[in-house]
């Protein structure tokens, strides 16, 4: 008899501990899938800000080539307009000589 309860407590015992180890193991594999899912969102945080920056490159560099190609274009422009004035200064010479 005595053995026997003795036999029960150690299995009570052994039950106790088994079912204490399982929660620990629960508890290590909560902890890691968190830390996983924090390394997600810092790999996810990090991979946005680095698109954020790109786009924003992306889009200095395209205003700085509108800023060129308006640059040129301003140039043409100032090109015809002193071309105009050339040929009109031109034909007034050959208007004056005609006189």
């Amino acid at each position: 008899e005595e053995t026997r309860e003795r036999g029960d407590e150690r299995e009570r015992g052994d039950e106790r501990e088994r079912r204490r180890e399982r929660e620990r193991r629960r508890e290590r594999e909560r902890r890691r899938e968190r830390e996983r899912r924090r390394e997600r969102e810092r790999r996810r945080e990090r991979e946005e800000t680095r698109e954020r920056e790109e786009t924003r490159e992306r889009r200095r560099e395209i205003g700085d080539e509108r800023e060129e190609a308006r640059e040129r274009e301003r140039g043409g422009e100032r090109e015809r307009r002193r071309e105009r004035e050339e040929t009109r200064e031109r034909g007034d010479e050959r208007e004056r000589e005609r006189r």
